[in-house]
């Protein structure tokens, strides 16, 4: 199995990463029709998400949705791939940051900070860029692919420009090891609950949905501000962030109000330009019991 890695890897993932980016949206055009028209890649799960997010769009406008995700998503997944390739220089000139005052404020007042944002736009990208952004060192919280070869390459690749992983499994001992740092972490708050975990319920895109409390959990126990980074694609290939300021006081707002405000910020970009979110992800198969 690792001899089938290996050659996987270099024989053919590395190669297509160095493919110029126009090259690459030819493919991703290919992909997306054959995804689309022949393979059909979870459109069931793709048509009853927006179905269920939109009751009162007609079926014209949720198969016009429908095709547009498809077609973003097979440039997140080519522009994934770059990743393993892509120059710090090159990445971000694809990237531009706003509202870098935001974090800056914090890091000014010796505060770390909690940055929430979720699958929607290209987040690799943002891997790659997004220490740059903050004086405070940034960390995400990842969790680990079955396969270990695949998993430490995907892993080399997000921290090789200054972002620092964090195991989903050592959260809490990483938060008590660098509470004396300045550093920023990024929570995706869009992960589907698991049956183990304990979620805060509420209405997210007409839907009963279970979210996770793990952004609000940490800012109260730590006192950490809070920050939304918002990841807008104004053409292909390129995307702008900005930072939106959430809560100073995390330890002052009542419970479960930072969770509600993170997830009621990420549903206005979501219903504003719907195509850009992860819809074929199963983001409602645990039900309130």
């Amino acid at each position: 199995m690792a001899l089938i890695n290996r050659l996987f890897y270099y024989g053919f993932v590395l190669p297509l990463s160095k493919l110029p980016f126009g090259v690459l949206y030819v493919l991703s055009d290919i992909l997306a029709f054959l995804m689309y028209y022949v393979v059909g890649y979870r459109k069931k799960v793709v048509f009853e998400n927006l179905k269920n997010s939109f009751p009162n769009k007609s079926n014209a406008e949720i198969t016009a949705i429908a095709k547009k995700f498809y077609r973003h998503f097979c440039d997140l997944t080519l522009e994934s791939l770059k990743m393993f390739s892509i120059s710090a220089e090159d990445a971000n000139k694809r990237v531009q940051y706003l509202d870098t005052d935001i974090p800056k404020k914090y890091y000014d007042q010796g505060k770390s900070i909690i940055v929430a944002m979720a699958h929607y736009n290209n987040w690799e990208f943002i891997a790659v860029t997004v220490d740059r952004a903050t004086q405070q060192q940034a960390y995400a919280i990842y969790k680990p692919l079955t396969n270990e070869y695949f998993d430490k390459k995907i892993r080399t690749s997000r921290q090789k420009y200054g972002l620092t992983m964090m195991h989903i499994r050592t959260v809490k001992e990483d938060f008590e090891k660098m509470k004396n740092d300045l550093t920023a972490t990024y929570f995706l708050i869009d992960q589907a609950p698991s049956m183990h975990s304990k979620p805060h319920w509420m209405t997210f895109l007409n839907q009963d949905t279970g979210v996770l409390p793990g952004t609000e959990k940490y800012a109260k126990d730590y006192n950490y501000p809070v920050v939304f980074l918002d990841v807008q694609k104004p053409k292909r290939g390129y995307y702008v962030a900005r930072f939106i300021d959430v809560t100073g006081d995390p330890r002052s707002t009542a419970e479960n109000d930072i969770t509600e405000k993170t997830n009621r910020i990420l549903e206005e970009f979501i219903v504003a330009k719907p195509e850009f979110w992860l819809w074929s992800h199963r983001r409602w198969k645990r039900k309130r019991v």
